[in-house]
């Protein structure tokens, strides 16, 4: 059921270059990163290097294409299943936990991760943190807190944010050697311990950085520039994003309710765990000064956890709420909808994509992107006009101070380069900086012309092509 589960919510996209924002980005460097090329050297962005790694693994393993990165996903989607399967089992019977484990995968798909994103490869890191630490009354507890520290550095280099997951993961494993007996010299040297695992895969990536010559270039990217970036306005209880939530908030409120007024858990200590841990994830998705929906993707695995005392199929209700449940979730994610959004995305990618390639060259007229696909730099074979590939970086206001150069300046250099195709979108995904807009608008209206339009992910997209490259 759940290997059917990952396919239903994800086998859509197999082979969409587009099938969302951020992963193109991820994708392109990880790719970029098999011809050799450094990230934040020749392509930048703030995430860190292991993201990068897992592309480029699947890349070299698999191909250029994005069914590389997009079956990676689908293993990973599956591993975390089963690890969910496997936690509620303490809880649970084996259809409760497998409905649990279901309802995981639909979410992960609902709020984004249905591709490439970074939730579906870091939460099964932290499901297997929680695994191995959820009993700290087992002999061997100290060995497997020390294997879930060292699992949590290698999470931070997928995403720093996952922070506070782990340091919660580290102090309930704390906790658990203390009520076992340990004094405070082995609590502090055991914090010690964990601390140095943590940091261990990001200080070995920052001393091969620190070899090659790029230190500075890494801890800008990976340590300054997310401070520099301003926070939206709207801050991080967006409004807009309320309705988007409330499956979320529905399953986090009704487990607890369910817990003590309806079906009380086996074990509270289990079911406690799982309330905390959702706790940390929350401070997760709510780290970042701007809070985008896809972010919530990491609640997808504690809602579905703290969820089980309505799932259960034990309780007076039977099997009608855990029914009740999948039906509701099958619904929100819109697997119609989707098929036929991939469908069209595919198609107007390759339209996009033949209309392109002939005006654009390996070594010179390059591509340039300012809003739409960061995967048209791959499939049109183009050079690149800046290390700054990713739209959002030199189009959103949010950026103007976090790249270590003048964004202005940035986009004027690629500008007077003449770049031998310019995409645009109807619009825009995030605030666009009005210094910029006037600038692409200005090369475009003197000289440009229309060469193809499409729809991508529901959003108008134009290539523009620079009219002497045209035939006369």
């Amino acid at each position: 059921m759940l290997v059917l589960a990952v396919l239903a919510t994800r086998a859509v996209w197999f082979g969409d270059p587009a099938a969302d924002f951020d992963e193109q980005l991820y994708s392109f460097i990880g790719w970029r990163m098999t011809h050799g090329d450094l990230p934040y050297v020749e392509v930048w962005d703030r995430k860190p290097f292991g993201l990068f790694a897992i592309f480029a693994f699947a890349h070299w393993l698999m191909g250029p294409g994005a069914i590389a990165y997009q079956v990676l996903g689908c293993i990973c989607t599956f591993a975390g299943a089963l690890l969910v399967y496997g936690l509620a089992r303490e809880l649970v019977d084996r259809a409760s936990a497998t409905v649990a484990a279901t309802l995981y995968v639909i979410l992960l798909a609902v709020y984004g991760s249905y591709s490439g994103q970074t939730e579906e490869f870091h939460t099964p890191i932290m499901l297997a943190m929680l695994w191995l630490v959820r009993d700290p009354r087992r002999a061997n507890a100290p060995n497997r807190a020390t294997a879930a520290m060292l699992l949590g550095g290698l999470a931070m280099q997928i995403k720093y944010t996952v922070l506070p997951q782990c340091l919660f993961f580290g102090g309930y494993a704390l906790y658990g050697e203390w009520r076992a007996g340990a004094g405070a010299a082995r609590l502090a040297w055991r914090a010690a311990v964990f601390s140095v695992l943590g940091v261990l895969p990001t200080a070995i990536v920052a001393l091969l950085y620190l070899r090659w010559g790029y230190f500075d270039q890494f801890w800008f990217a990976n340590f300054v520039s997310f401070f520099e970036r301003l926070p939206a306005h709207s801050g991080r209880l967006r409004p807009d994003l309320f309705v988007a939530i409330l499956p979320l908030a529905l399953l986090l409120a009704l487990g607890p309710y369910a817990a003590f007024r309806l079906n009380p858990p086996r074990d509270w200590r289990i079911y406690g765990l799982f309330a905390g841990w959702a706790l940390a994830a929350l401070a997760t998705v709510l780290m970042p000064g701007t809070v985008y929906l896809y972010y919530y993707a990491t609640m997808a695995a504690p809602a579905a956890l703290l969820a089980l005392p309505v799932i259960d199929v034990r309780s007076p209700a039977r099997f009608l709420p855990a029914a009740m449940l999948l039906l509701a979730a099958g619904y929100v994610a819109d697997l119609p909808g989707d098929y036929a959004h991939a469908r069209q995305d595919r198609a107007d990618m390759a339209r996009l994509t033949a209309a392109i390639s002939p005006y654009v060259g390996a070594r010179r007229d390059c591509l340039y992107v300012f809003d739409g696909p960061t995967s048209l730099y791959r499939t049109t074979r183009s050079c690149l006009p800046s290390r700054f590939v990713y739209p959002d970086h030199l189009n959103n206001a949010l950026e103007a101070n976090a790249l270590g150069v003048d964004q202005v300046k940035e986009l004027a250099r690629i500008l007077s380069n003449r770049p031998g195709v310019i995409v645009t979108a109807a619009v825009p995904v995030t605030v666009q900086r009005a210094e910029n807009l006037k600038l692409v608008h200005n090369a475009i209206d003197a000289d440009y012309r229309p060469l193809a339009t499409a729809t991508v992910q529901q959003r108008k997209i134009t290539a523009w092509v620079r009219r002497d490259l045209l035939p006369r």
